[in-house]
């Protein structure tokens, strides 16, 4: 089968012949392909960052928090009230606050969490997360989060002393009163007396797969934390898992009654609205931004356009003046900017496929060879590099990358189809 009178020349015209204007073409083609490629990759990066985001935090954190000013008391009856609620799967008490962690002379301030474990496997599967040793937890044993265990020297086994605030704060007292009366007997009764820090066995090392968790995470019996805080058997908060973490606002409503004076209930999306909206503000700007690269690309088949109607001057004139009508001529070299669309489309699309899907090693292998670290953990808090490539982004990209194109060649193939064929013939 013939192809078309207007294809046809497009594709002669389209053909590498070792000219300015060749050269010119295949700057344009690589233009395209650079921008599509750069287009996907980026957006599904941050598309990938978004949902692993929300996965991360889904599989660690509850879908509803329920907190108090300061200590949620007589939270047995709420929990239980909680509990009747339509949509709600399980609940679970937990105390959580800064600490200081020594060992071996090493010190950091992680934040310790009291939980009753048969409870809190049902709002995060800490089974799954589990990378040496066991999730159970007795008395006086803790679980950590893989990075802590690194930053420390931690290994199951291992020992792990534990200051909280009470423990400081009665230090920090006694030790006041002794300083203005040294003769304070009973100051320093009590200062010997003054309860001990905590020795915590290590149990478990958990890797929940985000670097906030995994470095800054000490699970200990609820207790534990009851006691470093001198709490009694109040709690900081109730952890609560529902059918539907995208559909909370019915349960949230549903449980607004039962709540004692000060307390507040708080949905996943709203303790960490700021980062999803960073990274989703992100994501949009990125597209803007990195969208003119085809934008740009459209301008190079503007111009190769622009110099083949120079160049093909007189061919043009000869073909009007054979019958050719002013809409072959159009055809002939939007076909042109076209053509070069959907090559750029095509190369464009694989390269950045390959890419997303080679993205970590193609990460490891730039890391080593410029011997310097490309995505550290303790800044984007994920060890590899999250992508998802959605179909209707990447339909997006292409087919606006295939209009520009299209659009940037027609405003020279109108200035050619306008053009006056005995003008044309006349200056040749």
């Amino acid at each position: 089968m013939k192809a078309p009178f207007s294809l046809f020349l497009a594709l002669r015209y389209l053909q590498p012949k070792r000219t300015f204007v060749s050269v010119i073409t295949v700057i344009s083609v690589l233009g395209v392909t650079l921008g599509i490629a750069v287009l996907i990759i980026v957006i599904s990066v941050m598309t990938g960052f978004d949902r692993e985001l929300q996965r991360k935090v889904l599989g660690f954190d509850a879908h509803l928090i329920l907190t108090n000013e300061q200590v949620l008391r007589g939270w047995r009856d709420l929990d239980a009230e909680v509990q009747k609620v339509p949509g709600v799967v399980a609940t679970a008490p937990f105390v959580q606050g800064p600490v200081i962690a020594e060992f071996n002379g090493r010190v950091l301030t992680p934040k310790i969490r009291g939980i009753e474990i048969e409870r809190e496997l049902k709002i995060a599967d800490l089974r799954t997360m589990m990378k040496a040793g066991t999730h159970e937890l007795r008395s006086d044993q803790c679980l950590i989060g893989i990075e802590l265990s690194h930053s420390l020297g931690l290994q199951v086994g291992d020992k792990l002393t534990i200051y909280a605030p009470r423990n400081i704060g009665d230090i920090l007292g006694l030790i006041d009163r002794v300083r203005k009366d040294p003769n304070d007997r009973g100051a320093l009764d009590e200062l010997k007396e003054v309860v001990l820090p905590a020795e915590l066995e290590i149990v478990g090392i958990f890797e929940s797969g985000r670097y906030t968790y995994d470095a800054e995470y000490v699970l200990t019996p609820l207790f534990v934390g009851q006691e470093l805080y001198g709490l009694g058997d109040d709690i900081h908060g109730l952890s609560i898992r529902t059918t539907d973490p995208y559909g909370l606002d019915p349960i949230m409503r549903a449980i607004d009654p039962h709540l004692p004076p000060g307390t507040s209930s708080y949905s996943w999306m709203d303790l960490n609205k700021q980062l999803f909206d960073a990274v989703r503000m992100e994501r949009n700007t990125m597209f803007i931004i990195l969208f003119f690269i085809i934008i740009v690309a459209a301008f190079s088949v503007m111009n190769t356009l622009i110099t083949v109607t120079v160049q093909k001057r007189r061919e043009i004139g000869i073909m009007k003046a054979l019958g050719a009508t002013p809409a072959q001529i159009v055809w002939v070299f939007l076909a042109q900017g076209m053509v070069v669309g959907i090559f750029g489309n095509v190369t464009g699309l694989a390269a950045g496929i390959a890419l997303v899907r080679w993205r970590n090693e193609f990460k490891d292998w730039l890391a080593g060879a410029l011997g310097i670290e490309i995505f550290p953990p303790g800044i984007y808090q994920f060890s590899q590099i999250p992508a998802e490539i959605v179909p209707a982004d990447v339909t997006l990209i292409c087919v606006s990358a295939f209009v520009i194109c299209a659009l940037a060649a027609f405003i020279p193939a109108w200035t050619a189809a306008r053009l006056d064929p005995v003008k044309a013939l006349r200056y040749e």
